[in-house]
C-alpha cells in the first residue's frame, strides 16, 4: 500500500465498489425477471453499442429463439416483449464495461505519474484480472442457456460468480480504506471483537453464496413457514437425491435448510460484535459503523423471513441488495481495528510516550 493517505485514490476505489454494488442491482434484476439467457451473443469491446436497427434486433432475438428456454416456456414471445427482457442484460454488461473503463484509465494514470507504488499498481491489476475473469464466468453462463439444455442459470455457475463478486467487492473496499488511512491507530484490547469481525465477514460471504443456490434452485418457493419448515425442523426427504453431494446443490429443501441455518448463524455472530462494537469505547466514528452494522443486519434477517414466507422474488432481491451494504458495513468496521492488540492501555500509553 502506499505509505501516506490518498484520498484521491481512495476515492477513486470506493467509486468502483459503488460500482460493484451498481453490478449486484443489475446482475439481481437480470435474474429476478428471468433474463439471464436472453442476449446469445458476446462482444466484449463492440458490444457495448445495443442494436440499434430492427434488423439487428432479429438477429438477436433469434439467437434467443434457439435457446431451449424460449422453446419451452417462451414460444409465443413477441419481439417487444424479447426487447423488454434483453434491454435489462445489455445495460447489466454495459455498466461492466464502463466500470472496466472507470478502473483501467485512472490506474494506468496513477501508476504512471508515481501516485502509487509498483506493488499496489499489481495487485489492483490482480483485482482487475478477477473482475474480468468475472465477466467470463457470467458469459459462460448465458453461453449453457443456449448450449447447455438447461432453462435456467446453473446454480454451479450463480453461486461461485456472486461468491467471486464479493470477495473482489470486499478486496477493494478494504484497498480503498487502508489507502485512505494506511497506518492504523493503536487499540488497547479489543481482540475478540476483532476476530467475531473477520468471522462474520467469512459468514457473510458464504451466506451469500448459499442464498444465490436459493435462487438459482428456486428453492424460496417451498417450505414457505417459519421458524419451522412446515412443521418440521429438519425437512423431510433432504437427502433423498443421489449422489448425496448433490442435495446441497439442487435438492431444494436441502438448499433452503442450509441457507436458513447459516443465515441463523451469521446474524447471531454479528449481531454479537455489533454489541460489543458498542459498548467498547472505540470512539463516534466506529460507534456509528456498529450502529450501522447493528441496524443492517436486523433489516437483513427480517427481510429474509419476509422473502420466504411471502415467496416474493422482488422481496429476495432486495434481501441480496441489503446482504452487500450488511457486508460493506463489516468490512468498515472490521477495518477500524486493525489496530486491536492485546496490550494493555497503560502499556500502551507509555510506549507512545516514549
Amino acid at each position: 500500500m502506499n505509505a501516506r493517505p490518498d484520498r484521491l485514490v481512495g476515492n477513486w476505489l470506493l467509486l468502483i465498489c459503488v460500482m460493484i454494488f451498481g453490478m449486484v442491482v443489475g446482475g439481481g434484476h437480470v435474474r429476478t425477471i428471468g433474463a439471464g439467457f436472453s442476449v446469445q451473443l458476446w462482444q466484449p469491446v463492440m458490444g457495448f453499442v445495443p442494436p440499434l436497427t430492427h434488423r439487428a434486433w432479429e438477429r438477436l432475438f433469434a439467437l434467443y429463439q434457439a435457446t431451449p428456454q424460449f422453446q419451452a416456456l417462451h414460444p409465443t414471445m413477441t419481439l417487444a416483449q424479447f426487447k423488454s427482457l434483453a434491454w435489462p442484460m445489455l445495460l447489466d454488461r454495459d455498466w461492466g464495461r464502463l466500470m472496466a473503463l472507470v478502473f483501467i484509465v485512472p490506474l494506468a494514470v496513477f501508476w504512471w505519474r508515481s501516485r502509487i507504488s509498483s506493488r499496489l499498481a499489481l495487485w489492483l491489476g490482480l483485482l482487475f484480472a478477477a473482475g474480468a475473469g468475472e465477466a467470463v464466468m457470467g458469459w459462460l453462463m448465458t453461453y449453457q442457456g443456449r448450449y447447455g439444455g438447461v432453462l435456467h442459470p446453473s446454480p454451479l455457475f450463480l453461486a461461485p460468480h456472486l461468491i467471486v463478486a464479493m470477495l473482489i467487492f470486499t478486496a477493494m473496499l478494504w484497498t480503498a480504506l487502508t489507502i485512505r488511512n494506511p497506518e492504523p491507530a493503536p487499540i488497547a484490547g479489543h481482540t475478540v471483537l476483532r476476530a467475531l469481525l473477520t468471522a462474520s465477514i467469512v459468514l457473510i460471504i458464504a451466506t451469500i453464496g448459499l442464498g444465490a443456490l436459493v435462487a438459482a434452485t428456486h428453492a424460496n418457493k417451498v417450505f414457505n413457514t417459519f421458524p419451522l419448515m412446515d412443521g418440521h425442523a429438519l425437512p423431510p426427504h433432504a437427502l433423498k437425491l443421489h449422489p448425496l453431494w448433490l442435495n446441497f446443490l439442487a435438492n431444494k429443501s436441502t438448499v433452503q435448510f442450509d441457507h436458513r441455518i447459516a443465515a441463523t448463524i451469521t446474524t447471531l455472530v454479528v449481531v454479537v460484535a455489533a454489541v460489543m462494537g458498542l459498548r467498547a469505547s472505540l470512539g463516534p466514528k466506529a460507534r456509528d459503523l456498529f450502529l450501522l452494522l447493528a441496524g443492517l443486519v436486523s433489516l437483513q434477517y427480517i427481510l429474509g423471513m419476509t422473502a420466504l414466507l411471502s415467496g416474493m422474488g422482488s422481496i429476495g432481491y432486495l434481501h441480496e441488495l441489503n446482504a452487500v451494504l450488511l457486508l460493506a458495513a463489516c468490512v468498515a468496521c472490521r477495518h477500524a481495528l486493525r489496530g486491536a492488540t492485546a496490550i494493555r492501555a497503560e502499556t500502551l500509553a507509555m510506549k507512545a510516550a516514549e
